[in-house]
């Protein structure tokens, strides 16, 4: 008897499967500071640790390079984006600038959608559970600000948000580390919890000074420089 025939798009959607996995178990490495900002990928190493071929893995690669995460030099491989101090700026000020407008666009009518309200609020949660794990406060730090863009219920904000967020945390990791030598968890997850009851509050003003105080520079790498506010 003869095996049943898979769909004909099966191989297909079998390698875009793989593909996504790779993805995002690098994607993940990089988040956790498992490979460094500046360091190489080097293709056979990663072909073992994650039991692929190379077809996929590059296609995982050039993905990765789409969301800023990885830059492919000319003769020299695939590196984890690093990212200068004026990148950096540049990035928070794009991001300080996303986030006022998904504000003031949610705020608009003075009445937020309780479901994305309350997805902010498990972001929140999630930011106090996390305690002293810097890898647990990164996730819950990038689902938090996900989910206040999310308020405005843009889609096209979203795509253009969430790439900007992910090269801010290729320094996240070592920023959460750097953060815990001069703030305790629970402070850092107060001024998330204030800055989420301001935004409940509906009051737009309020919700907008109080993002404007919330301040996400004061504990940049080193070499990066002090950009505190």
């Amino acid at each position: 008897m003869t095996a049943e025939a898979p769909p004909a798009d099966g191989g297909e959607l079998g390698a875009r499967s793989l593909v996504e996995l790779v993805v995002a178990r690098i994607r993940a490495d990089i988040l956790r500071g498992a490979f460094a900002p500046g360091e190489r990928l080097v293709e056979e190493q990663l072909t073992r640790r994650f039991g692929t071929s190379r077809a996929p893995l590059r296609e995982a690669l050039r993905l990765l390079g789409q969301q800023g995460l990885v830059e492919h030099l000319p003769r020299r491989g695939v590196r984890v984006t690093e990212l200068s101090a004026r990148d950096m700026d540049e990035l928070f000020g794009l991001r300080d600038a996303l986030e006022r407008f998904a504000l003031q666009t949610a705020l608009a009518d003075g009445v937020l959608v309780p479901e994305r309200l309350a997805a902010l609020e498990r972001a929140v949660v999630g930011i106090e559970r996390a305690g002293e794990s810097s890898e647990g406060r990164s996730e819950a730090h990038r689902e938090f600000h996900l989910a206040l863009v999310g308020l405005a219920g843009h889609r096209h904000l979203l795509r253009v948000y969430e790439p900007v967020l992910l090269q801010l945390q290729l320094y996240m990791a070592t920023n959460m580390r750097r953060e815990a030598e001069v703030r305790t968890p629970e402070e850092g997850a107060r001024r998330h919890r204030a800055l989420y009851e301001a935004i409940a509050s509906g009051d737009p003003g309020a919700a907008l000074a109080a993002l404007q105080g919330h301040g996400a520079r004061a504990y940049l790498v080193p070499e990066l420089g002090d950009a505190a506010r």
